[in-house]
């Protein structure tokens, strides 16, 4: 049985420069390891703030390396360098709004400036596309909030099946299709 394949993007200047070690994305594959029991593998990259390379890394991970989902870390803040929701937009087909909507609503309960962020997702393909803050305490956080919408999702887009340590993270399936 082939791997599902998830993608990974940390988007950082001073990471993908090695001014520091990439946590974010480490976050990120420890949580989805926490989270699902189906066999998968993750395409992992580490980039600088640049919007034609971001667009260009989820394009790859999306239409080449068949990604079901490419989950971002960085970049979604109202710095000027901060664009991964642009790139994010403009290789979308569609846009799913209520993901960003309800990780801020879920960071609100933590700090006042989760309001500052504006991290999004959206669809290319049969692939699901998310935007998560930068900090790997807020990366659980935002993952815990909306990942039980997650496998549905992929699910819709008749991608692979996600199965879930349901201990963990009980993912959202309707009885009744």
């Amino acid at each position: 049985m082939q791997s599902i394949k998830i993608g990974i993007i940390t988007v950082s200047d001073r990471a993908s420069n090695g001014v520091y070690e990439d946590l974010s994305g480490k976050a990120i594959i420890n949580t989805l390891n926490d989270y699902l029991t189906s066999n998968w593998q993750d395409v992992y990259k580490i980039i600088p703030d640049e919007q034609d390379v971001i667009e260009q890394t989820i394009i790859d991970m999306v239409d080449n390396e068949n990604c079901c989902l490419v989950v971002t870390t960085g970049g979604t803040g109202p710095a000027k360098r901060d664009v991964t929701p642009e790139a994010t937009e403009a290789v979308c087909d569609r846009m799913m709004p209520g993901f960003g909507e309800l990780m801020r609503a879920e960071s609100l309960k933590y700090v006042p400036t989760a309001i500052l962020s504006r991290q999004t997702a959206g669809l290319r393909g049969s692939s699901l596309i998310i935007n998560l803050p930068g900090k790997p305490k807020s990366i659980r956080e935002c993952l815990d909030a909306v990942f039980p919408a997650v496998p549905y999702c992929i699910d819709l887009m008749q991608g692979p099946y996600l199965e879930c340590n349901e201990n963990v993270i009980k993912p959202f399936r309707p009885k009744n299709k």
